[in-house]
């Protein structure tokens, strides 16, 4: 039986593995996973939201605390129009950002950072094309845009001095996306690679939240490849969501993709941003523990752990400090609910639960929001049990090894070793 190992990624002149670590934020996907993945030969992905604030973090600048105190008078005021972000500011957190990244790679493969279109942080170009041109200058290998269909991001930075050096590719969830990003941009440059996603993917979801059990990858991708065969265009294809083991990337491979997209065994790996309890109760986490809800602004349905802290919280909206789902009008709909609340009851204001929707910016921030695969509840089979209940996870590099190398749709945690106990887990 072939492995994944036995097929190879090629975009431009690099060879890569053909596995993909999918962009996981806020800090899910931190800079030591992605450069583990890169280490391995295959393609790691960060993630570009909140990138102002993990800046901070990293290097104790001030980028959140200075448009903070720009902004405190709005604090009370359901009007958030005047809440913007500093362009210079935000181009100068994410290129040290993406340099320091960039500086720690090793190794033969590649560190891309995932994009989300509908960070729309109250001016949706002029952001997004900072964003874009910083992690050029900051020396980022690819990047992939996400959420939306991004028709306008490439002639937003097609001027840059690095557009034709940097790999760009999307993210669609469907034939008909692919075609109507390519109809917009075929006379700019084509996608370097497509990101093909099923409904089986954890976070925001390019499906419906009643019908994306209509659909399954497979089938999705077949039809795709289909469309680029008829159209004689060579772009690598790179599903995602769900795919487990190994083996089930190689039977995506043997049908003609060119890589497999993975995020959700990752989530427990060590190197991951997620806090050891949380890990833990991914692993702990059953089929009934995950739903597809609708709280995200964004519009787009996620999926999720329903022991997420996130959902039906109701803390005072944060954007001032944050505000990246504010659209160009400096509306949100979590803002919109909160209002709402608000209004019916002035006096209640710490007491509330809003069940409608998140205010993703903080619960992200705060490692609230539980995204996940379809496939969560497997992760058992991929760690060792401790005689205390609770679990050993696993290394990146381990779980890369075993979908490069693994056979029979088989899964393997690592080898047990002696455990000691770390400052995250006290």
């Amino acid at each position: 039986m072939k492995r994944l190992d036995d097929f190879r990624l090629q975009l431009g002149q690099k060879e890569h593995v053909p596995i993909v670590l999918g962009g996981m934020g806020v800090d899910i996907s931190t800079p030591k996973l992605a450069q583990t993945i890169a280490l391995q030969g295959g393609i790691g992905h960060i993630s570009d939201a909140l990138l102002p604030y993990l800046t901070d973090q990293k290097f104790g600048t001030r980028f959140v605390k200075n448009k903070l105190q720009k902004y405190r008078e709005h604090i009370k005021s359901p009007d958030k129009s005047a809440v913007k972000f500093d362009l210079g500011e935000l181009a100068e957190a994410t290129k040290m950002y993406i340099t320091s990244v960039m500086e720690g790679k090793k190794g033969m493969g590649s560190i891309f950072i995932n994009c989300m279109e509908k960070l729309n942080m109250n001016s949706p170009l002029e952001t997004l094309k900072v964003r874009l041109e910083s992690a050029m200058d900051g020396g980022i290998d690819g990047i992939t845009l996400s959420a939306g269909l991004n028709l306008r991001s490439f002639s937003l930075i097609q001027n840059h001095r690095r557009f034709k050096d940097v790999k760009l590719g999307i993210v669609v969830s469907s034939l008909r996306a692919l075609k109507l990003f390519l109809k917009k941009n075929a006379k700019i440059r084509l996608p370097d690679y497509v990101v093909v996603e099923g409904p089986l993917a954890g976070g925001h979801l390019g499906f419906g939240a009643l019908d994306w059990r209509k659909y399954d990858l497979f089938t999705i991708v077949k039809e795709i490849l289909n469309f680029l065969a008829k159209e004689d265009l060579k772009i690598p294809i790179i599903p995602a969501g769900g795919i487990f083991s190994g083996s089930e990337g190689v039977r995506f491979m043997e049908m003609g993709c060119s890589a497999i997209q993975v995020a959700t065994r990752f989530t427990i790996a060590e190197e991951c941003g997620l806090p050891h309890r949380v890990k833990q109760k991914y692993v702990n986490a059953t089929e009934e523990d995950v739903v597809v809800n609708t709280i995200s602004p964004t519009g787009y349905p996620m999926r999720m752990l329903k022991q997420s802290p996130a959902i039906g919280a109701g803390n005072r909206p944060n954007c001032e400090a944050y505000g990246y789902i504010l659209d160009g009008s400096g509306r949100c709909s979590y803002l919109d609910v909160y209002n709402k609340a608000i209004a019916a009851n002035p006096s209640g204001a710490n007491k509330l639960s809003i069940d409608e929707k998140t205010c993703i910016c903080t619960q992200m921030r705060s490692f609230k929001v539980w995204t996940c695969g379809h496939n969560v509840s497997r992760l058992r089979k991929t760690a060792h049990q401790l005689e205390d209940g609770t679990w050993q996870l696993p290394s990146a590099e381990h779980i890369f090894q075993d979908y490069q190398f693994s056979t029979d749709y088989e899964v393997h945690p690592p080898p047990p070793r002696p455990h000691v106990i770390s400052k995250t887990e006290l």
